[in-house]
Protein backbone atom coordinates (compact mmCIF):
# COMPACT_ATOMS: atom_id res chain seq x y z
CA UNK A 1 0.00 0.00 0.00
CA UNK A 2 1.00 3.47 -0.61
CA UNK A 3 2.73 5.73 2.10
CA UNK A 4 1.37 9.12 3.05
CA UNK A 5 3.91 10.76 5.31
CA UNK A 6 2.51 13.56 8.26
CA UNK A 7 5.00 15.93 8.30
CA UNK A 8 5.72 19.64 9.81
CA UNK A 9 6.69 21.41 13.00
CA UNK A 10 5.93 20.67 16.81
CA UNK A 11 2.56 21.84 17.95
CA UNK A 12 0.80 22.09 14.59
CA UNK A 13 -1.83 18.65 15.12
CA UNK A 14 -0.09 16.50 13.39
CA UNK A 15 -1.31 13.84 15.70
CA UNK A 16 -5.00 15.48 15.60
CA UNK A 17 -4.89 15.05 11.85
CA UNK A 18 -3.56 11.78 12.24
CA UNK A 19 -6.03 10.58 14.67
CA UNK A 20 -9.19 11.83 12.37
CA UNK A 21 -7.41 9.65 8.93
CA UNK A 22 -7.13 6.62 10.77
CA UNK A 23 -10.85 7.21 12.33
CA UNK A 24 -9.27 5.82 15.82
CA UNK A 25 -7.47 7.70 18.63
CA UNK A 26 -3.73 6.19 18.01
CA UNK A 27 -1.84 9.12 18.80
CA UNK A 28 -1.40 11.27 21.82
CA UNK A 29 -2.47 14.42 21.63
CA UNK A 30 -1.62 17.25 23.95
CA UNK A 31 -0.69 21.28 24.01
CA UNK A 32 2.56 20.78 24.85
CA UNK A 33 4.86 20.64 21.83
CA UNK A 34 6.96 17.43 21.19
CA UNK A 35 4.52 14.89 22.56
CA UNK A 36 4.89 12.34 19.43
CA UNK A 37 8.32 10.97 19.79
CA UNK A 38 8.32 7.52 18.49
CA UNK A 39 6.99 7.52 15.15
CA UNK A 40 3.25 6.22 14.72
CA UNK A 41 1.53 3.94 11.61
CA UNK A 42 -1.57 3.03 10.81
CA UNK A 43 -3.81 2.13 8.02
CA UNK A 44 -6.16 3.94 6.46
CA UNK A 45 -9.33 3.59 4.14
CA UNK A 46 -10.62 6.27 1.64
CA UNK A 47 -13.30 6.10 -1.42
CA UNK A 48 -11.52 2.69 -2.06
CA UNK A 49 -8.37 2.93 -1.43
CA UNK A 50 -6.27 1.64 1.25
CA UNK A 51 -2.46 3.12 1.94
CA UNK A 52 -0.56 3.86 5.62
CA UNK A 53 -0.31 7.13 7.44
CA UNK A 54 2.77 7.31 9.41
CA UNK A 55 3.22 10.34 12.14
CA UNK A 56 6.42 11.40 11.64
CA UNK A 57 6.12 13.34 15.40
CA UNK A 58 7.64 17.08 16.26
CA UNK A 59 11.05 17.54 18.26
CA UNK A 60 11.52 19.41 20.98
CA UNK A 61 13.33 22.56 20.57
CA UNK A 62 12.84 26.74 19.53
CA UNK A 63 9.85 26.53 17.00
CA UNK A 64 11.36 29.03 15.31
CA UNK A 65 14.55 27.39 14.46
CA UNK A 66 14.68 24.55 11.85
CA UNK A 67 16.59 22.03 14.24
CA UNK A 68 18.69 18.91 13.01
CA UNK A 69 16.14 16.62 14.52
CA UNK A 70 13.21 18.33 12.18
CA UNK A 71 15.36 18.38 9.29
CA UNK A 72 16.17 14.14 9.40
CA UNK A 73 12.39 13.14 10.26
CA UNK A 74 11.39 14.91 7.21
CA UNK A 75 14.21 14.34 4.65
CA UNK A 76 13.75 10.30 6.14
CA UNK A 77 9.57 10.73 5.41
CA UNK A 78 10.45 11.97 2.21
CA UNK A 79 12.90 9.01 0.76
CA UNK A 80 10.38 6.62 2.12
CA UNK A 81 6.82 7.99 1.13
CA UNK A 82 4.70 8.47 -1.78
CA UNK A 83 2.72 11.20 -0.86
CA UNK A 84 3.45 14.04 1.88
CA UNK A 85 0.93 16.06 4.31
CA UNK A 86 2.15 19.09 5.07
CA UNK A 87 0.78 20.35 8.27
CA UNK A 88 1.16 24.14 9.14
CA UNK A 89 -0.58 26.11 12.15
CA UNK A 90 -3.49 28.44 10.60
CA UNK A 91 -3.69 30.81 14.48
CA UNK A 92 -0.17 31.25 13.82
CA UNK A 93 0.75 31.34 10.31
CA UNK A 94 3.75 30.66 8.04
CA UNK A 95 7.28 30.46 10.15
CA UNK A 96 10.60 30.12 9.45
CA UNK A 97 10.61 26.56 10.17
CA UNK A 98 7.61 25.76 8.23
CA UNK A 99 9.55 27.46 5.29
CA UNK A 100 12.40 24.91 6.13
CA UNK A 101 10.36 21.89 5.86
CA UNK A 102 8.52 23.59 3.01
CA UNK A 103 12.09 23.52 0.97
CA UNK A 104 12.71 19.72 1.63
CA UNK A 105 9.48 18.93 0.51
CA UNK A 106 9.76 21.00 -2.96
CA UNK A 107 13.16 19.66 -3.63
CA UNK A 108 11.73 15.93 -2.84
CA UNK A 109 9.10 16.58 -5.65
CA UNK A 110 7.02 14.43 -3.90
CA UNK A 111 3.31 15.21 -3.78
CA UNK A 112 2.21 17.42 -0.92
CA UNK A 113 -0.86 18.65 0.34
CA UNK A 114 -0.47 21.45 2.59
CA UNK A 115 -3.25 21.29 5.30
CA UNK A 116 -3.58 24.49 7.64
CA UNK A 117 -4.58 23.53 10.67
CA UNK A 118 -6.92 24.70 13.42
CA UNK A 119 -9.05 26.37 11.19
CA UNK A 120 -11.94 26.09 13.01
CA UNK A 121 -14.47 28.51 11.45
CA UNK A 122 -15.34 29.92 8.08
CA UNK A 123 -14.86 32.87 9.65
CA UNK A 124 -11.06 32.01 10.07
CA UNK A 125 -10.66 31.30 5.97
CA UNK A 126 -8.91 34.26 5.09
CA UNK A 127 -6.03 32.99 7.13
CA UNK A 128 -5.80 29.77 4.47
CA UNK A 129 -3.87 32.01 1.60
CA UNK A 130 -0.86 32.69 3.38
CA UNK A 131 -0.17 29.05 2.93
CA UNK A 132 0.57 29.55 -0.72
CA UNK A 133 3.49 31.58 -0.16
CA UNK A 134 4.83 28.17 0.53
CA UNK A 135 4.77 26.94 -3.29
CA UNK A 136 2.52 24.56 -3.28
CA UNK A 137 -1.11 24.66 -5.47
CA UNK A 138 -2.72 22.21 -3.07
CA UNK A 139 -3.69 23.56 -0.05
CA UNK A 140 -6.94 23.45 2.53
CA UNK A 141 -8.37 24.69 5.49
CA UNK A 142 -9.14 22.18 8.63
CA UNK A 143 -10.21 21.44 11.62
CA UNK A 144 -9.00 18.23 13.19
CA UNK A 145 -10.68 19.03 16.23
CA UNK A 146 -14.20 20.11 14.64
CA UNK A 147 -13.68 17.44 11.94
CA UNK A 148 -13.94 20.50 9.55
CA UNK A 149 -12.77 19.74 5.43
CA UNK A 150 -11.35 16.80 6.44
CA UNK A 151 -13.44 14.83 4.03
CA UNK A 152 -11.83 17.33 1.08
CA UNK A 153 -8.31 16.70 2.57
CA UNK A 154 -8.78 12.81 2.24
CA UNK A 155 -10.15 13.26 -0.98
CA UNK A 156 -7.11 15.24 -2.37
CA UNK A 157 -4.59 13.12 -0.36
CA UNK A 158 -5.95 10.05 -2.57
CA UNK A 159 -5.61 12.02 -5.57
CA UNK A 160 -1.70 11.93 -5.15
CA UNK A 161 -1.10 8.36 -4.41
CA UNK A 162 0.18 6.22 -7.44
CA UNK A 163 -2.38 4.61 -9.36
CA UNK A 164 -2.94 0.72 -8.11
CA UNK A 165 -0.60 -2.00 -10.04
CA UNK A 166 -0.55 -5.29 -9.74
CA UNK A 167 3.16 -6.29 -11.22
CA UNK A 168 2.92 -9.89 -11.15
CA UNK A 169 3.18 -11.66 -13.93
CA UNK A 170 1.03 -14.42 -14.73
CA UNK A 171 0.99 -17.10 -12.41
CA UNK A 172 4.38 -15.61 -10.43
CA UNK A 173 4.24 -16.04 -6.67
CA UNK A 174 5.07 -13.39 -4.58
CA UNK A 175 7.00 -14.24 -1.41
CA UNK A 176 8.02 -12.38 1.16
CA UNK A 177 11.32 -13.39 3.52
CA UNK A 178 10.44 -12.16 6.95
CA UNK A 179 11.85 -12.31 10.22
CA UNK A 180 13.83 -10.58 12.93
CA UNK A 181 17.03 -8.98 12.63
CA UNK A 182 20.00 -11.19 11.54
CA UNK A 183 18.66 -14.63 11.01
CA UNK A 184 19.85 -15.06 7.79
CA UNK A 185 16.93 -13.49 5.79
CA UNK A 186 19.20 -12.03 3.30
CA UNK A 187 21.56 -15.11 3.16
CA UNK A 188 18.40 -17.43 1.67
CA UNK A 189 17.49 -14.89 -0.44
CA UNK A 190 21.04 -14.74 -2.36
CA UNK A 191 20.72 -18.93 -1.99
CA UNK A 192 17.14 -18.94 -3.68
CA UNK A 193 18.63 -16.55 -6.25
CA UNK A 194 21.64 -18.49 -7.02
CA UNK A 195 23.73 -14.99 -6.47
CA UNK A 196 24.71 -11.74 -4.63
CA UNK A 197 21.87 -10.26 -4.67
CA UNK A 198 21.22 -8.82 -1.22
CA UNK A 199 23.87 -7.42 1.02
CA UNK A 200 24.81 -10.48 3.85
CA UNK A 201 26.56 -9.01 6.91
CA UNK A 202 26.44 -9.87 10.76
CA UNK A 203 25.29 -7.02 11.70
CA UNK A 204 21.72 -6.90 12.31
CA UNK A 205 19.79 -4.16 10.34
CA UNK A 206 22.30 -4.77 7.10
CA UNK A 207 18.68 -4.80 4.67
CA UNK A 208 17.12 -1.40 5.46
CA UNK A 209 14.58 -1.35 1.96
CA UNK A 210 12.93 -4.40 0.62
CA UNK A 211 14.87 -6.49 -2.02
CA UNK A 212 12.73 -7.77 -5.25
CA UNK A 213 14.15 -10.28 -7.26
CA UNK A 214 12.13 -12.50 -9.69
CA UNK A 215 13.21 -16.52 -10.13
CA UNK A 216 12.12 -19.39 -11.74
CA UNK A 217 12.19 -22.47 -9.41
CA UNK A 218 11.01 -25.35 -10.53
CA UNK A 219 9.00 -24.49 -13.37
CA UNK A 220 7.21 -21.52 -11.60
CA UNK A 221 8.30 -17.85 -11.17
CA UNK A 222 8.66 -16.38 -8.18
CA UNK A 223 9.38 -12.56 -7.14
CA UNK A 224 11.22 -12.58 -3.63
CA UNK A 225 11.19 -9.57 -1.33
CA UNK A 226 13.94 -9.92 1.23
CA UNK A 227 13.10 -7.47 4.17
CA UNK A 228 13.84 -5.18 7.36
CA UNK A 229 14.03 -7.21 10.08
CA UNK A 230 11.36 -6.51 12.15
CA UNK A 231 12.21 -5.21 15.73
CA UNK A 232 10.32 -4.17 18.43
CA UNK A 233 9.11 -0.46 17.91
CA UNK A 234 10.63 0.31 21.53
CA UNK A 235 13.91 -0.63 20.16
CA UNK A 236 13.81 1.26 16.61
CA UNK A 237 16.55 3.73 17.32
CA UNK A 238 16.48 5.34 13.99
CA UNK A 239 13.98 7.54 11.63
CA UNK A 240 15.77 4.90 8.67
CA UNK A 241 14.44 1.44 11.07
CA UNK A 242 11.44 2.58 12.02
CA UNK A 243 10.50 3.62 7.71
CA UNK A 244 12.26 0.12 6.92
CA UNK A 245 9.64 -1.46 9.68
CA UNK A 246 6.79 0.30 7.76
CA UNK A 247 7.78 -1.24 4.21
CA UNK A 248 8.50 -4.59 5.67
CA UNK A 249 4.94 -4.59 6.18
CA UNK A 250 3.86 -3.26 2.90
CA UNK A 251 5.81 -6.04 1.15
CA UNK A 252 3.77 -8.53 3.72
CA UNK A 253 0.76 -6.67 2.03
CA UNK A 254 1.52 -7.30 -1.00
CA UNK A 255 2.53 -11.27 -0.92
CA UNK A 256 1.21 -14.65 -1.59
CA UNK A 257 3.30 -16.35 0.71
CA UNK A 258 5.30 -15.31 3.78
CA UNK A 259 8.66 -16.85 4.23
CA UNK A 260 8.88 -16.35 8.59
CA UNK A 261 12.53 -16.92 9.24
CA UNK A 262 13.65 -18.08 12.87
CA UNK A 263 16.85 -19.10 14.35
CA UNK A 264 16.82 -23.08 15.40
CA UNK A 265 18.97 -22.16 18.45
CA UNK A 266 15.97 -19.46 19.27
CA UNK A 267 12.61 -20.71 17.47
CA UNK A 268 9.01 -18.46 17.95
CA UNK A 269 10.44 -15.89 19.91
CA UNK A 270 7.63 -13.00 21.02
CA UNK A 271 8.41 -11.05 17.70
CA UNK A 272 7.97 -14.11 15.47
CA UNK A 273 4.67 -14.66 17.03
CA UNK A 274 3.72 -11.22 16.56
CA UNK A 275 5.33 -11.04 12.20
CA UNK A 276 3.25 -14.71 12.03
CA UNK A 277 0.13 -12.66 13.62
CA UNK A 278 -0.07 -9.48 10.92
CA UNK A 279 0.86 -12.34 8.47
CA UNK A 280 -2.45 -13.70 9.08
CA UNK A 281 -4.28 -10.68 9.91
CA UNK A 282 -3.62 -9.61 6.12
CA UNK A 283 -4.45 -13.19 4.78
CA UNK A 284 -1.42 -13.96 3.42
CA UNK A 285 -0.06 -18.06 3.06
CA UNK A 286 2.78 -18.90 6.03
CA UNK A 287 5.96 -21.23 5.78
CA UNK A 288 7.90 -21.47 8.75
CA UNK A 289 11.44 -21.67 8.00
CA UNK A 290 13.88 -22.98 10.85
CA UNK A 291 17.08 -21.41 9.96
CA UNK A 292 20.67 -22.01 10.62
CA UNK A 293 19.78 -25.86 11.38
CA UNK A 294 23.69 -26.74 10.62
CA UNK A 295 24.76 -25.19 14.07
CA UNK A 296 22.85 -27.45 16.41
CA UNK A 297 24.63 -29.83 18.03
CA UNK A 298 23.76 -33.49 16.33
CA UNK A 299 20.67 -34.74 19.58
CA UNK A 300 19.09 -38.31 19.04
CA UNK A 301 15.30 -36.94 17.60
CA UNK A 302 16.47 -33.50 17.21
CA UNK A 303 13.93 -32.56 14.89
CA UNK A 304 11.01 -34.36 16.06
CA UNK A 305 11.96 -32.46 19.47
CA UNK A 306 12.17 -29.30 17.71
CA UNK A 307 8.78 -29.72 15.60
CA UNK A 308 6.82 -30.72 19.12
CA UNK A 309 8.51 -27.05 20.89
CA UNK A 310 7.21 -25.09 18.04
CA UNK A 311 3.92 -26.57 17.96
CA UNK A 312 3.23 -26.12 21.66
CA UNK A 313 4.68 -22.62 21.66
CA UNK A 314 2.33 -21.52 18.57
CA UNK A 315 -0.37 -23.74 18.62
CA UNK A 316 -2.46 -21.04 16.57
CA UNK A 317 -0.07 -21.94 13.63
CA UNK A 318 -0.48 -26.17 13.77
CA UNK A 319 -1.88 -25.28 10.34
CA UNK A 320 1.45 -23.82 9.04
CA UNK A 321 4.54 -26.38 6.95
CA UNK A 322 7.38 -26.44 9.28
CA UNK A 323 10.68 -27.09 6.82
CA UNK A 324 14.15 -27.28 8.48
CA UNK A 325 16.94 -25.43 6.60
CA UNK A 326 20.70 -23.63 6.71
CA UNK A 327 20.76 -20.85 3.98
CA UNK A 328 24.16 -21.08 4.69
CA UNK A 329 25.18 -24.30 2.89
CA UNK A 330 21.50 -24.85 1.28
CA UNK A 331 20.47 -27.35 3.08
CA UNK A 332 16.69 -28.14 2.98
CA UNK A 333 16.22 -24.82 0.88
CA UNK A 334 15.54 -27.25 -2.41
CA UNK A 335 12.64 -27.54 -0.65
CA UNK A 336 11.31 -23.89 -0.53
CA UNK A 337 9.73 -23.64 -4.08
CA UNK A 338 7.66 -26.48 -4.08
CA UNK A 339 6.05 -25.70 -0.61
CA UNK A 340 5.28 -22.10 -1.73
CA UNK A 341 3.79 -23.13 -4.69
CA UNK A 342 1.45 -25.12 -2.74
CA UNK A 343 0.60 -22.93 -0.87
CA UNK A 344 0.05 -20.49 -2.90
CA UNK A 345 -2.49 -23.25 -4.63
CA UNK A 346 -4.09 -23.82 -1.38
CA UNK A 347 -5.21 -20.47 -0.64
CA UNK A 348 -6.83 -20.28 -3.96
CA UNK A 349 -8.65 -23.65 -3.16
CA UNK A 350 -12.62 -24.26 -3.31
CA UNK A 351 -14.50 -26.10 -1.08
CA UNK A 352 -17.18 -27.54 -3.32
CA UNK A 353 -21.06 -26.68 -2.49
CA UNK A 354 -21.83 -30.44 -1.52
CA UNK A 355 -18.86 -30.78 0.70
CA UNK A 356 -19.89 -27.66 2.48
CA UNK A 357 -22.79 -29.32 2.93
CA UNK A 358 -22.25 -32.49 4.24
CA UNK A 359 -20.28 -30.05 7.17
CA UNK A 360 -23.40 -28.83 8.01
CA UNK A 361 -24.67 -31.89 8.60
CA UNK A 362 -21.88 -33.46 10.31
CA UNK A 363 -21.74 -30.49 12.81
CA UNK A 364 -25.27 -30.69 13.03
CA UNK A 365 -25.68 -34.41 13.56
CA UNK A 366 -22.95 -35.24 16.21
CA UNK A 367 -21.92 -32.18 17.76
CA UNK A 368 -23.04 -30.06 21.10
CA UNK A 369 -23.88 -26.91 19.36
CA UNK A 370 -23.55 -24.16 21.83
CA UNK A 371 -26.31 -21.85 23.43
CA UNK A 372 -26.66 -18.57 25.64
CA UNK A 373 -27.11 -17.66 29.15
CA UNK A 374 -30.88 -18.17 28.27
CA UNK A 375 -30.72 -21.51 27.07
CA UNK A 376 -31.13 -20.48 22.77
CA UNK A 377 -28.86 -22.88 20.97
CA UNK A 378 -27.01 -21.99 17.79
CA UNK A 379 -28.94 -22.85 14.78
CA UNK A 380 -27.11 -23.16 11.37
CA UNK A 381 -28.67 -22.40 8.35
CA UNK A 382 -26.60 -22.95 5.26
CA UNK A 383 -23.10 -22.26 4.38
CA UNK A 384 -21.38 -21.03 1.56
CA UNK A 385 -17.26 -20.25 0.55
CA UNK A 386 -17.39 -16.02 -0.31
CA UNK A 387 -14.14 -15.70 -1.61
CA UNK A 388 -10.52 -16.71 -1.76
CA UNK A 389 -6.80 -15.44 -1.03
CA UNK A 390 -7.64 -16.58 1.79
CA UNK A 391 -10.39 -18.93 1.62
CA UNK A 392 -13.33 -17.22 3.14
CA UNK A 393 -16.34 -18.54 4.52
CA UNK A 394 -20.02 -17.34 6.01
CA UNK A 395 -21.89 -19.11 7.68
CA UNK A 396 -25.70 -17.64 8.16
CA UNK A 397 -26.77 -18.83 12.14
CA UNK A 398 -30.00 -17.56 13.77
CA UNK A 399 -27.60 -15.46 16.18
CA UNK A 400 -23.93 -14.70 15.75
CA UNK A 401 -23.36 -13.88 19.19
CA UNK A 402 -23.93 -17.39 20.44
CA UNK A 403 -21.04 -18.62 18.84
CA UNK A 404 -18.61 -19.15 21.36
CA UNK A 405 -14.40 -19.61 20.66
CA UNK A 406 -14.29 -23.31 21.22
CA UNK A 407 -16.66 -23.51 18.98
CA UNK A 408 -15.16 -21.28 16.11
CA UNK A 409 -11.79 -23.20 16.59
CA UNK A 410 -13.80 -26.74 15.80
CA UNK A 411 -15.58 -25.22 12.98
CA UNK A 412 -12.63 -24.65 11.31
CA UNK A 413 -10.56 -27.52 12.00
CA UNK A 414 -13.51 -29.37 10.59
CA UNK A 415 -12.86 -26.79 7.09
CA UNK A 416 -9.25 -27.82 6.94
CA UNK A 417 -10.17 -31.64 7.23
CA UNK A 418 -12.55 -31.59 4.98
CA UNK A 419 -10.31 -29.44 2.25
CA UNK A 420 -7.33 -32.19 3.10
CA UNK A 421 -9.82 -35.11 2.34
CA UNK A 422 -10.99 -33.94 -0.85
CA UNK A 423 -7.74 -32.87 -2.28
CA UNK A 424 -5.61 -35.29 -0.81
CA UNK A 425 -2.14 -34.68 -2.60
CA UNK A 426 -2.28 -30.84 -1.95
CA UNK A 427 -3.27 -30.97 1.71
CA UNK A 428 -6.42 -28.62 1.30
CA UNK A 429 -5.46 -25.16 3.22
CA UNK A 430 -2.13 -26.08 4.66
CA UNK A 431 -0.06 -23.00 5.10
CA UNK A 432 -3.57 -20.91 4.18
CA UNK A 433 -5.16 -18.58 6.78
CA UNK A 434 -8.98 -19.43 6.78
CA UNK A 435 -11.38 -16.87 7.26
CA UNK A 436 -15.05 -17.41 9.13
CA UNK A 437 -17.97 -14.94 9.22
CA UNK A 438 -21.21 -15.81 11.27
CA UNK A 439 -24.27 -14.22 10.10
CA UNK A 440 -27.74 -13.74 11.33
CA UNK A 441 -30.11 -14.26 8.55
CA UNK A 442 -31.26 -11.50 8.53
CA UNK A 443 -28.90 -8.86 9.96
CA UNK A 444 -26.15 -9.42 7.35
CA UNK A 445 -24.21 -6.87 8.85
CA UNK A 446 -23.91 -8.27 11.99
CA UNK A 447 -20.73 -11.04 11.78
CA UNK A 448 -17.61 -12.15 13.74
CA UNK A 449 -14.28 -13.49 12.09
CA UNK A 450 -11.95 -16.02 12.88
CA UNK A 451 -8.81 -17.23 11.49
Amino acid sequence: MPIVAVVGRPNVGKSSIFNRMLGRREAIVDDTPGVTRDRLYGEAEWDGRSFYVVDTGGILGEQTQFSAGIESQVRMALSECDAALFVIDGTVGVTAADEAVALLLRRSGRPVVVAVNKIDDVKHDDRVPDAYSLGFDDVIGVSAVHKRNMDELMDRLVEKLPADEDRREEDEIRVAIVGRPNVGKSSLLNKLAGEERSLVSPVAGTTRDPVDTSVVMEGRRFRLVDTAGLRKKSRMNSDLEYYSFVRTLAAIDRADVALLLMEADEPCADLDKKIAAHVIEKGVGLILLINKWDLLSKKEKLGDKMMKEIRDKTPFLSWAPVLFISALNGRGVSKIASAAAGVFENRRRRIPTNVLNRLMRDVGAFDRLPSDKRGKSLKIYYCSQSGVEPPTFVFFVNDPEIVDGAFENHVRKKLRELAAVSEEETGGFSGSPVRTYWRGRNEENQNREVW
